[in-house]
């Protein structure tokens, strides 16, 4: 069968408006023999329960060219629209409502349009500045539609202006396809066509037309929802299979790692987490608490009482820990803790693994490689240990793609927008990676600026107007919190970490602790601590990485990853780095940079972290070309691939060792606490938490924040220049009792020690002392004794002392 033209009219419930729409569109198509040729008109019942398919019937009676199909049961405009396209023939396809809201004579604008520019479709857009509203729907359907279209062109087919316009002409081979492919069957299908169209680069153009609101709508409030829904199923489906499977893969990676964690959550704890797993517990505790009682997110005095701690300006992750919230209530802070570290740990890999895949390279495997090792690098797993901040990092491949559109110029508005809201949630993930992310990315811009000076003519007004655009969505969304942070209670100007914080170059070279290959005894030298392992990639990565960077150096985007790399690598050396093997020390690039704000309180070790994903899309990169070097001989291919192996499997990260913690006393668990401390008063354990000892907010955290403790571990001010510093500020009887813990020797306590001590637990507002089991428990006890001129009760498996204002020593 030979037509020109395919018209299909969808209807459900519409004996009121359906004889006069098809006695329209039959006398247009009529008019004009030459131009329509042979055409077809094709009605849907959808499962109608009045009359509209016997309107049909007489229509077809007397118009041969008029067909009815029919559902038994109404499935929605999709399925209906579906069943038309499928069943018609035209070389073009129209698809109108049966209201006729947009004419059917704009068909022939439609028409011209797919005439003159060769496109596959052409929708009437109601969106379009020249399109013409002659009756307004409501204000509040039309705000409905309105945002119901943005939120479409954000989420589904950017570009569109209005996807939902129910008069759309396509190419009738292509519609048939894409109708084929489809699944929806409301009104979501319109955007469900125009992404298959889209994914298959075929050419879609937007076409003003007339439109006037017809009472009668079948569109219901409720079915904004059901679109919704259908775009989100509609974003499921896009998904690939592969795609899922390297998420399923990355999963697993992750739960072995922390397999340790999750078999024994309520004793179990990282062995080299040092304090952190309590401390961050103890965040998001404390997170849950303020959430559920309404109170300031960004502070609280439940440690380093009376003065307390300002939450913004410790890395409380509130893009987490807020959301969690109910998981805390639920489940404990040890699961969420662990929760965050495994989930967030996978979705860092797949965020990496969609940029490579989206940016870089076409092979997905390859794509995998290059993210897994991305996130699954040994700086990554070094931080695994203890700082989830450095972990959950899925919002910076996401931010590097949003400054790379920017560069595009196509949609510099909604990139602007898009970025600026994406740098506020990885504010509140954690600032110090977005500061990192930004020297990598400025890095490579620069470099790759230089490399290629005519990308970056083009780029570069679109970039800088979408990075202001950013700025102004940004910054009046953070300005409280950072204002509170820089300048609330407890904030601090910048925090010393010594100066031992930066790497080694044999830093680079060595394998880590975790790595397959590598060793405690081999990697703690060279690094701060356990989880400050910033670099570490082994010597085979490295030569193989020099290797890949000599092959390809004829790419721009390698040369401009290797400057990266390097560049990164050289700032973390610190402000100054000794030759290794001489007494030779240089000057590091670090030191322009150490004294200035913001970097001032940057571990400058950690910048080696910014070489980890540089050096994934280096082996993606590697990995792609091997995968389409087909013309190749098999054993250069093979040997390819051996050489990514012989690199990678040295690094391959093991599990994380898990230790028994501490149980808590009975004396918390039991409550026997609340009986000695009244309103206002603290808890002081015996020696005080501090960085080095931070049990104590196990206590709390697992136990509903009952009471607030003297001391503890968070960053705060010291000084009356309000130096950062770890834990609260030290006083005679804290660092006392830090000795003694430390060494097991009594000191010679006398009048002023009392004094002394009496002073310091007033300052603490203190109820009662409490002296757990510990080592070098008998000289503490003896110190305590001393110091406060009597003997302690043993309560519920713990020394206590009462000094309360009822307890009697004020």
């Amino acid at each position: 069968m030979s037509v020109d033209l395919s018209v299909v009219v969808p209807a459900y419930n519409e004996e009121e408006r359906l004889g006069p729409t098809l006695d329209a569109v039959c006398a247009f198509l009529r008019a004009d023999p030459e131009r329509w040729g042979e055409w077809e008109l094709i009605v849907v019942d959808d499962g109608s329960t009045d009359a509209t398919a016997k309107i049909a019937q007489e229509a077809a009676a007397g118009e041969p060219r008029i067909q009815l199909v029919s559902s038994r049961t109404n499935r929605g405009k999709g399925h209906a629209l579906r069943m038309g396209v499928l069943a018609s023939y035209g070389r073009r396809v129209l698809f109108t409502d049966a209201d006729l809201a947009t004419p059917v004579d704009e068909l022939a604008r439609l028409d011209d349009e797919l005439a003159a520019t060769g496109a596959a479709a052409a929708i009437g857009s109601r969106a379009h500045p020249e399109a013409r509203i002659e009756v307004h729907q409501r204000r509040l359907r039309e705000w409905l539609g309105r945002m119901g279209n943005r939120l479409i062109r954000l989420v589904a087919v950017s570009g569109i202006r209005d996807t939902q316009c129910g008069f759309k002409l396509f190419d009738g081979d292509k519609a048939r396809a894409a109708f084929a492919d489809s699944r929806l069957t409301g009104w979501g299908i319109d955007v469900e066509i125009l992404r298959f169209f889209r994914r298959e680069g075929w050419p879609v153009t937007e076409v003003p037309v007339r439109w006037s609101h017809v009472a009668g709508s079948k569109v219901r409030p409720a079915d904004y929802g059901k679109v919704l829904l259908e775009l989100l199923r509609l974003r499921t489906r896009a998904v690939r299979r592969a795609d899922l499977s390297v998420a399923g893969l990355f999963l697993l990676a992750s739960v072995l790692l922390y397999k340790g964690l999750w078999a024994d959550l309520d004793r179990g704890y990282l062995r080299d987490a040092g304090q952190d797993q309590n401390q961050w517990e103890w965040f998001f505790a404390v997170t849950a608490d303020n959430v559920t009682h309404l109170r300031n997110p960004l502070f609280t005095t439940l440690q380093g009482y009376p003065e307390g701690v300002n939450l913004m300006a410790n890395t409380v992750m509130l893009g987490l820990s807020v959301p969690l919230t109910p998981v805390t209530l639920a489940f404990g802070p040890t699961v969420t803790w662990a929760l965050v570290l495994t989930l967030g740990l996978t979705a860092t890999a797949v965020s990496w693994y969609w940029l490579i895949a989206r940016r870089l390279v076409r092979n997905r495997a390859a794509a995998a490689l290059g993210g897994g090792f991305a996130a699954f690098a040994p700086p990554m797993i070094s931080h695994g240990n203890a700082h989830p901040n450095f972990l959950v990092l899925f919002m910076l491949p996401l931010i590097v793609d949003r400054a790379l559109r920017l560069c595009e110029g196509r949609n510099v508005v909604r990139d602007g927008v898009l970025l600026g809201l994406f740098a506020t949630y990885q504010i509140f993930l954690g600032e110090e990676p977005l500061l990192l992310a930004a020297v990598g990315m400025l890095l490579f811009a620069l470099s790759y600026a230089l490399v290629r000076r005519d990308v970056a003519r083009t780029a570069w007004r679109p970039l800088l107007r979408g990075l202001g655009i950013a700025l102004l969505v940004c910054l009046p969304l953070v300005a409280f919190p950072l204002g509170w942070q820089f300048f609330g209670p407890q904030s601090y100007k910048s925090v010393l970490h010594g100066d031992n914080a930066g790497n080694s170059p044999l830093a680079f070279l060595q394998f880590s602790g975790r790595a397959l290959l590598g060793s405690d005894a081999g990697a703690d030298p060279l690094a701060m601590n356990r989880t400050e392992q910033n670099a570490f990639f082994g010597w085979p990565l490295i030569a193989l990485s020099a290797a890949l960077v000599i092959q390809w150096w004829r790419l721009a985007v390698v040369k401009a990853l290797a400057f990266t790399a390097v560049a990164a690598a050289f700032l973390s050396l610190g402000p100054k780095f000794r030759i290794p093997y001489t007494d030779i020390v240089l000057t590091g690039p670090w030191r322009a940079l150490a004294h200035q704000p913001l970097f001032e309180s940057v571990i400058e070790s950690r910048v080696a972290m910014v070489c980890a994903p540089v050096l994934g899309m280096l082996l993606a990169l590697a990995a792609d070309r091997l995968a389409a070097a087909e013309n190749r001989s098999g054993g250069l291919r093979a040997a390819g691939f051996a050489a990514l192996a012989a690199a990678l499997i040295p690094v391959l990260p093991t599990p994380y060792p898990v230790r028994e913690r501490a149980e808590v006393p009975g004396f918390i668990t039991h409550g026997a606490y609340r009986s000695y401390l009244g309103e206002g008063e603290s808890l002081v354990t015996v020696p005080l938490p501090t960085p080095g000892s931070a049990d104590a907010l196990h206590w709390q955290s697992a136990n509903g924040l009952g009471f607030p403790v003297a001391g503890g571990y968070f960053n705060g001010p010291w000084g009356p220049d309000r130096i950062g510093i770890y834990g609260a500020t030290p006083r005679h009887t804290s660092n006392l009792l830090s000795d003694v813990r430390n060494t097991g020797r009594v000191p010679v306590i006398g009048p002023n020690w009392q004094a002394q001590a009496r002073a310091d637990l007033a300052a603490w507002k203190a109820g009662v002392v409490v002296l757990p089991p510990q080592y070098h428990e008998q000289a503490l006890y003896e110190t305590v004794t001393k110091l406060l001129g009597r003997p302690g009760e043993r309560v519920a498996g713990v020394w206590v002392w009462d000094v309360g204002a009822e307890g009697g020593t004020r």
